[in-house]
């Protein structure tokens, strides 16, 4: 999977969650929080994209994540390993 297909995941599944975002507001920049996103939504983000990913990381890894881009980033590295 490329960055850009991660990319893709991701902002699918924030608007799965979120369906009233307009994915030109989904950038690298953003954090889920100025999408809109509660601490259930972002939990459930978290979620369906470890489902999606076949992954299983703690949540707590995900506190510390900056933005949309580091998520994919951190997604991306942990999927490769």
């Amino acid at each position: 999977m490329t960055r850009d297909e991660m990319r893709s995941l991701v902002h699918e599944a924030i608007t799965d969650i979120l369906p009233s975002v307009a994915l030109e507001r989904i950038t690298d920049a953003a954090h889920l929080r100025d999408l809109g996103a509660d601490s259930v939504d972002r939990v459930e983000i978290i979620i369906s994209l470890q489902d999606r990913l076949g992954i299983d990381r703690p949540m707590a890894e995900f506190s510390d994540i900056p933005d949309i881009g580091a998520l994919v980033g951190y997604l991306w590295k942990v999927r490769q390993q």
